[in-house]
């Protein structure tokens, strides 16, 4: 075996498969350049499981060469390899994602996704552990919304890009806005269960209003209150004589208020207790 000299360090020859997990970010293409170069310094191979972690378990993969990478480095989009939102999970899927990874010789398995992504990475490193794989299972932290921010997270990839975007966007708008002076915008941003997008844009953009998902929650604001603010907005800038404006809202906004977290908490339940017409969503609420 033929061991090569790399940043320093002396390594071996690695095997390593990827997936790319959920939605897409700016980047993911460029994870993947990064992991291929430093497999074609060690020497080894690489491979792209399909379609998100299905293919793991499937055994979908394609073998991934320079004349293959080269078509996707600095473009966008999840398409060199595809994603998707399953999750490996229940003991047939763990043993046949082992079965495949023992059959590449994988010395690692890069999973490139979010929070659900990481936390299925997860579990399939304690079951690849448990039976003394030799396949070692890492997670590549990716989301737009960046909610996977903590000690050890700085930055998900993606974050940085999307924001430059919305922010772009965004400006736009607000000269739009302040050309016409006669409408208000109202602009959805990604953020499902964070606000982290929508207060960057808000820094960098500077709009009449934001709704921040987690100070509602935390304030435990009503519906009523919520539009009592937008409501005294629009009447203090009508005494400027300035009936205009852009507000900003995370996607997620209506999960945070209190009164409809219950809600659809409640419909939920419904749902799952095999009530699904209408009358009998409403009979039970």
């Amino acid at each position: 075996m033929e061991y090569k000299e790399c940043e320093g360090k002396v390594w071996r020859p690695v095997n390593i498969g990827v997936v790319l997990s959920g939605g897409q970010a700016p980047g993911g293409h460029n994870v993947i350049a990064g992991i291929y170069d430093f497999c074609k310094k060690v020497g080894g191979n690489m491979y792209g499981f399909r379609y998100g972690p299905r293919g793991v378990f499937t055994g979908k993969y394609v073998k991934i060469d320079d004349k293959f990478m080269d078509q996707y480095r600095n473009m966008g989009g999840f398409d060199m390899i595809g994603s998707g939102r399953d999750k490996i999970k229940g003991d047939e899927q763990f043993a046949a994602s082992a079965r495949v990874c023992a059959e590449l010789e994988l010395d690692g398995l890069i999973i490139i996704g979010g929070d659900d992504s990481n936390t299925n990475a997860a579990l399939l490193a304690e079951y690849f552990q448990s039976i003394h794989h030799r396949t070692h299972v890492i997670g590549c932290p990716k989301t737009i919304d960046g909610d996977l921010k903590n000690d050890y997270i700085p930055l998900s990839f993606g974050f940085d890009t999307a924001c430059k975007i919305y922010s772009e966007l965004i400006g736009n708008i607000c000269v739009d806005a302040l050309s016409a002076q006669k409408y208000y915008h109202f602009v959805r941003l990604m953020g499902r269960s964070a606000s982290h997008i929508t207060m960057e844009c808000a820094f960098e953009t500077h709009p009449n209003y934001t709704f921040i998902g987690e100070e509602i929650k935390a304030k435990a604001k009503s519906v009523r209150e919520i539009t009592q603010e937008v409501v005294d907005l629009i009447v203090a800038r009508a005494k400027l004589n300035k009936n205009y404006g852009v507000i900003l809202l995370p996607e997620g906004l209506i999960e945070f208020i209190p009164e409809m977290g219950a809600l659809i908490g409640e419909l939920n339940d419904v749902i799952a207790a095999g009530h699904t017409e209408q009358a009998d969503i409403a009979a039970h609420l």
